[in-house]
């Protein structure tokens, strides 16, 4: 998977369904996806929220990616919202320090600090799946797609390959079993949890499942899904 900013729970539901969990460093970045950017809520709607990173080639990889000077003074405005927003939910003071932990991440690197904060929920939700780094894995240079994610089940010696659904798309079961290995993609049943409102909006950060849930909640929500 790409690595995601404090992304939604079916992230995690993926990362608790396997043993081991491969995160792209060396993958191109795209502007128009959630690696640096995702949602939460604030006076009872979905908001937006993002890192701001250095003005760069859009063609670069996540690892060549790095936050921008005015990181510091946003980090703290966005620290400020999410205070506003959350101070209020039942487990903010449980849940707060956790993000304040992600959020004021030294390491400019985009890659780097992401995956700092994947470690950071992956502890706070007792989750013992082993993360790799994709780079560190020795496959062949400029492989894409479904070919490069076979030769990465091999390289680790996988037998079974998870994706998120929506690799239903993108690959192929018969050509996976051909290699010895078992195709199967992740249905994450609706999860649904007391919010401020009465109207509960959906696939927000994990951060928002945090501050309304205790951590055996969670632990719940996270295997609540199907494999098909």
């Amino acid at each position: 998977m790409q690595p995601y900013f404090l992304p939604y729970i079916g992230y995690f539901q993926l990362m608790n369904a396997v043993d081991t969990f491969v995160v792209y460093d060396n993958i191109e970045f795209s502007k128009k996806g959630w690696v640096q950017r995702n949602r939460y809520l604030q006076g009872g709607k979905d908001q937006l929220f993002s890192l701001p990173l250095k003005k760069d080639s859009d063609y670069l990889n996540i690892v060549d990616r790095c936050l921008g000077d005015v990181y510091i003074s946003e980090s703290e405005k966005l620290l400020r919202r999410l205070e506003s927003s959350y101070r209020k939910a039942p487990y903010f003071s449980d849940a707060f320090p956790v993000i304040e932990k992600c959020v004021k991440h030294q390491d400019r690197n985009l890659f780097n600090f992401i995956f700092h904060s994947l470690k950071v929920i992956r502890e706070y939700i007792d989750l013992d799946s082993e993360l790799i780094v994709s780079s560190r894995i020795d496959i062949e240079n400029g492989l894409k797609g479904e070919e490069r994610v076979i030769a990465t089940c091999k390289a680790l010696g996988a037998k079974h390959y998870i994706n998120a659904i929506g690799g239903i798309e993108l690959y192929n079961k018969s050509r996976f079993l051909k290699e010895g290995i078992a195709l199967s993609f992740i249905k994450s049943e609706q999860i649904i949890y007391q919010q401020f409102g009465d109207n509960f909006i959906s696939n927000l950060s994990i951060l928002d499942v945090m501050m309304f849930n205790d951590r055996e909640t969670i632990k719940q929500f996270l295997k609540r899904y199907n494999l098909i």
